[in-house]
């Protein structure tokens, strides 16, 4: 029997900041893999020669440890791309020159790129990186998302959500580029609706707006609730207790709240934006801003025309399952390392 495949996962998110869509895909992909009979798999391994494999999820300093010594084949998942910095954190227009420098040099030092998307993998060339870059969506276990009635109740219970309100649910950090002024500006005018915004700003005052995004939710009208940061174990319960899923971000890698959303049944809004085309285009409805109200009203009173996207969002479930996620890196994986 041949030896098992080692993995070091490495994620700062672990012991740093969470709240964010970078921690989710590293844990759903680490226990993706855990679930492997071919691979062990370890979390942030001090010992850099253990390894065969080293997959970078982040690019802080210890992240940069990890990329630079030990003789394992280092695969880095750009969850990170220029664009996606300005709008998240503070000042990040200003310092994206060298934030440029910084992720060209970082992703070329490793062995392989995985690009979270089609789009990503056009940030990254672009970009000018010259490692192999494979598509890698993020992936999640569908099977933890899956709803029904008696979870909803049991949910909107926890979350002191009345059982006949409407909630319309978005997710993310609470930043310019997520456009939750637009959500706000949405509950102000859809007063017979729920609106739910789960995240808040994990980087504290170094997020973008820092100010206004705090007086943006401090201001917004009663039919608004921002729960602040949540704990991955605690993010289905909003999703079961939901009706429908609107994110109104302006820019995006992959969207890993999407698919988590669709797991959960829920139709999915999104705003009509390139990093959609290829990835979600076929499942969630894409809709330009102005024609947003609308389509929550229609998705809120055809109950026929609820039912069809309820159940067009099912296939999305299907293509980005961590059963098949985990079986293509695992695959990626041996590619490399025979190269």
């Amino acid at each position: 029997m041949s030896r098992k495949l080692r993995v070091n996962m490495v994620s700062e998110s672990e012991f740093g900041i969470k709240g964010h869509g970078v921690h989710s895909s590293y844990i759903e992909l680490a226990n993706g893999l855990r679930g492997r009979n071919d691979l062990t798999v370890k979390v942030n391994c001090a010992d850099d020669d253990w390894a065969d494999v080293t997959h970078i999820h982040t690019v802080g300093t210890f992240a940069l440890r990890r990329l630079l010594f030990g003789r394992s084949k280092k695969i880095m998942t750009a969850h990170v791309v220029p664009d996606s910095l300005v709008g998240s954190l503070f000042l990040a227009e200003l310092w994206k020159p060298f934030a440029v420098i910084y992720l060209w040099w970082f992703y070329n030092r490793a062995d392989a790129v995985f690009a979270v998307s089609e789009e990503t993998k056009r940030d990254l060339q672009r970009l000018r990186v010259r490692r192999p870059i494979y598509i890698v969506h993020n992936t999640i276990d569908t099977k933890r998302y899956a709803s029904n009635a008696t979870k909803k109740r049991a949910a909107r219970k926890k979350l002191g959500l009345a059982n006949d309100s409407w909630v319309v649910m978005g997710a993310g950090q609470v930043q310019p580029r997520k456009r939750v002024d637009d959500f706000v500006a949405a509950a102000k005018q859809l007063s017979n609706m729920q609106f739910l915004w789960v995240g808040g700003m994990p980087f504290g005052r170094m997020a973008a707006d820092h100010q206004r995004m705090q007086r943006l939710i401090d201001c917004a009208p009663g039919n608004f609730q921002c729960t602040g940061v949540v704990d991955f174990e605690v993010m289905r319960d909003y999703y079961h207790a939901a009706d429908v899923f609107w994110l109104p971000s302006e820019q995006e890698t992959f969207g890993m709240v999407v698919v988590e959303a669709a797991a959960a049944g829920l139709p999915v809004v999104l705003r009509d934006i390139d990093d959609y085309k290829e990835t979600f285009a076929d499942h969630a409805l894409l809709v330009e801003p102005r024609l947003t109200y609308a389509t929550l009203n229609q998705l809120h009173e055809d109950r026929e025309y609820y039912r069809s996207k309820k159940k067009n969002i099912t296939a999305l479930t299907k293509k980005y399952d961590i059963s098949t996620g985990a079986k293509l890196v695992a695959d990626i994986y041996s590619d490399v390392l025979a190269k």
